[in-house]
């Protein structure tokens, strides 16, 4: 390969990937809130492989009854999440740390305050960004008399308020943003699509295969998310690992024919979907506030897919018209396929 080929196909892994090679380095916990009486409890989940190695390490740790990680954490706990009514901060109360090893390795931190009089709108700061990583957000899920309500905190946000006299409310938008930053960290969803499109000459074809993996992911998300499909994170991870390097070794047998291109993108779509979903099922919401949920964050999926063909698009399309353009397909692609082979040894064998 020449040395203005390798030059374009560095510049286009940069602009694909553009980051370590980890697929979601944003990590996502659950929250939920709920209150009895002057009492509220905060219930917080995360999957300790997303985190840092030193934050998951430490909640491991406190979890299995380690005094001085329970202790670090519960300090933690006080400091970053701050609940106030009416200007008034609650008193901390109870904590309790737990861990379960069912699926992924996980951490729970229960935390109760108390508040000096029954609840209206309550006042939520909460920052994990310094010990979670400074992408880290929380989906909360707040439970009043009147439903369940969900909003998003994170890099951007780190309060809301909520009035538990009120109806309750699903932000739309939260979970457009959600979906939007999903696919926007998911690098391994980036992969696959870079691994479709190299090498792309025409518009049209673009369109189909954009066309085919987002009907495709739009449905297993919606069958995962109502639950009428169940697959565990621990297939379908290495399962999406497995398409990238597939696809990628395609690229470089040759075997990139129309059709058969449009039928791989729709059954690989499928697994993908199934990895999307993943933000939402733990929620467990129901009837119209999973029906909202559902439209924003896939909405928002298809937005962030749109910014990132945007950006790559016309990069892919001068590409292919350069006198080394198969060179640069090849070598983007051989690039791919030992990403894709990285991820699926890891998913397979250290997760």
């Amino acid at each position: 390969m020449t040395r203005a080929a390798w030059r374009a196909t560095i510049a286009l892994a940069v602009l694909m990937l553009a980051a370590p090679a980890a697929a979601h380095v944003t990590a996502t916990g659950l929250a939920e809130i709920t209150a009895e009486d002057e009492t509220i409890t905060y219930r917080l989940t995360v999957v300790l492989a997303e985190l840092p190695e030193e934050a998951g390490l430490m909640l491991s740790r406190a979890a299995r009854g380690d005094q001085v990680a329970a202790g670090t954490l519960a300090e933690s706990l006080r400091n970053h999440v701050v609940f106030s009514l009416a200007g008034e901060m609650c008193r901390p109360g109870r904590i309790l740390i737990q861990g379960s090893d069912i699926g992924e390795p996980k951490a729970t931190l229960i935390y109760r305050v108390s508040c000096s009089q029954p609840p209206g709108r309550l006042d939520l700061d909460e920052d994990w960004t310094g010990l979670f990583g400074a992408h880290y957000r929380t989906i909360v899920t707040v439970a009043t008399a009147a439903g369940r309500s969900e909003f998003v905190l994170g890099e951007e946000t780190h309060r809301s308020s909520v009035d538990f006299g009120a109806r309750a409310r699903t932000s739309l938008w939260s979970f457009i943003r959600l979906g939007v930053e999903h696919i926007l960290t998911g690098y391994d969803h980036l992969l696959f699509l870079l691994a479709l499109l190299v090498g792309a000459s025409s518009l049209w074809r673009v369109l189909g295969i954009v066309t085919a993996f987002t009907l495709a992911h739009s449905i297993t998300l919606s069958l995962a998310v109502t639950g009428l499909v169940r697959a565990p994170s621990a297939v379908v991870e290495p399962l999406i690992a497995a398409t990238i390097l597939w696809v990628a070794v395609e690229n470089l047998l040759g075997q990139t024919r129309l059709w058969h291109r449009f039928v791989v993108t729709f059954l690989f779509g499928l697994v993908h979907g199934l990895g999307f979903a993943d933000a939402l099922i733990e929620l467990a919401l129901t009837g119209w506030p999973l029906a909202r949920a559902l439209i924003g964050f896939n909405v928002g999926v298809e937005l962030g897919q749109a910014i990132a063909i945007a950006v790559a698009l016309p990069v892919l399309l001068y590409l292919a018209r350069l006198p080394h353009a198969r060179l640069i397909y090849r070598g983007t692609s051989l690039f791919v396929a030992s990403a894709g082979a990285y991820w699926l040894v890891q998913r397979l064998f250290f997760t």
